[in-house]
């Protein structure tokens, strides 16, 4: 991967200055190579991870394993496109093994997750089975530790 793109997805917020610094490149050739990844779809967008964990609106998360029919000429892309077109996916991804799709889902609480599910998602025709698993605690994220300094607040065991 380029030395841009690598600094970039440890630090989005990073200066033209100091990516020029740490490159050994131009600015015009950070800007120029900046605008050509946007422009092709390799920079989709700047992201900024958020402990959700520490917020006071935190909502529920659930991971949820599909398993669908695939169509003929067009296999799985037809189907995850109809499902990742929810507002309540936040990611979707093409597995192997027993389930298909992987998808992220948000909600408000349990209710608004099982509502999806129930309502949305297992009615669909290429659809032929879930697994939905809900995010009890986030301990990593895009590779940022977020539980860093956490006390262990567990019991020791005695006998």
């Amino acid at each position: 991967m380029d030395d841009i793109l690598e600094i970039l997805e440890g630090n989005a917020r990073i200066s033209l200055e100091d990516l020029q610094k740490l490159t050994g490149k131009s600015k015009k050739d950070v800007e120029r190579a900046m605008k050509s990844y946007e422009k092709k779809g390799v920079i989709v967008k700047y992201k900024t991870i958020i402990n959700k964990q520490k917020t006071e609106n935190k909502g529920v998360v659930a991971l949820i394993e599909v398993k669908v029919a695939p169509q003929k000429d067009v296999g799985f892309d037809l189907v995850a496109q109809r499902i990742y077109r929810f507002p309540e996916v936040k990611s979707c991804y093409l597995l192997s093994g027993t389930y298909d799709l992987l998808l992220e889902v948000c909600g408000e609480d349990i209710q608004a997750v099982a509502s999806f599910v129930s309502e949305k998602l297992a009615p669909l025709s290429s659809v032929s089975g879930t697994a939905t698993h809900f995010m009890l605690k986030k301990y990593k994220e895009d590779g940022v530790i977020l539980v860093k300094g956490e006390k262990n607040q567990r019991l020791p065991i005695t006998y």
